[in-house]
């Protein structure tokens, strides 16, 4: 783990621990990163210097144990909620058909089938079949946990 001393566009200093530092740049480029002051996801690394142990000092004193850093603002909580909430009632109310959801989508709209609602996974390729045949569909709300 390591520390790492941040701060966002506005000037608000604060700490975090990342795995390390690409686990830091990859979580600043996709916004998952927010100023605890002021909710900006614009967060860059602020210059600091590092802690070397020498054999020839006393031993420094422990530091006080890491803070917790929130790295979402209540608002952005709120809306991460409210996705997870309109995705699970979504799922509950159609029916799973994994791979097959091209196909089967593609049969509701030529009338092989009885129309119902349905979740699954499609290509690229699929997609934009369906979407040039003027068959609707629509993407799940991906979960932000999806994205770790």
């Amino acid at each position: 783990m390591i520390r790492f001393s941040l701060v966002c566009d506005q000037g608000h200093a604060f700490e975090s621990w990342f795995r390390d530092s690409s686990s830091f740049d990859d979580q600043a480029e996709r916004g998952l990163l927010s100023c605890p002051q002021c909710a900006s996801v614009k967060i860059g690394k602020a210059i600091m210097a590092p802690q070397v142990a020498r054999k020839d000092r006393e031993p420094a004193p422990s530091a006080p144990a890491p803070q917790p850093v929130a790295l979402m603002s209540p608002e952005e909580q709120a809306l991460r909620a409210k996705v997870r909430e309109l995705r699970a009632m979504l799922t509950e109310k159609s029916d799973y058909v994994g791979e097959r959801f091209a196909n089967e989508a593609r049969a509701m709209h030529d009338g092989e089938i009885e129309h119902r609602a349905i979740h699954g996974e499609a290509s690229g390729e699929d997609v934009r079949s369906l979407i040039e045949d003027g068959i609707e569909i629509m993407p799940l709300p991906m979960l932000p946990d999806e994205r770790n």
